[in-house]
């Protein structure tokens, strides 16, 4: 009968390691999606930008600055019409 109960436990404590296993599995699972989600934009802004700046050559870096100041004239009207929409004047920071 003692046998039993301490069998009992110990499948019990395994069943529960088991799970806690599987629980932090799904959990690192979870972040390496979040990660590869996070290269691939990161991936794709690098991409973005060596389409902005061209091939040597292609363009002069002139131009291929000017679509870089454009591109950032953009980035820059985007975060502050963001810090309006958030309740901050980015005038007066």
């Amino acid at each position: 009968m003692a046998g039993e109960a301490t069998y009992d436990k110990r499948l019990h404590d395994l069943e529960a390691e088991a799970f806690r296993t599987g629980r932090t599995l799904a959990e690192h699972g979870e972040q390496l999606q979040r990660i590869g989600e996070q290269q691939k934009t990161a991936f794709g802004n690098i991409d973005s930008l060596a389409d902005a700046i061209g091939a040597p050559g292609d363009r002069t870096i002139a131009q291929r600055l000017g679509t870089l100041e454009q591109d950032l004239g953009d980035v820059k009207r985007v975060l502050f019409a963001l810090a309006r929409a958030q309740g901050i004047d980015p005038d007066q920071t």
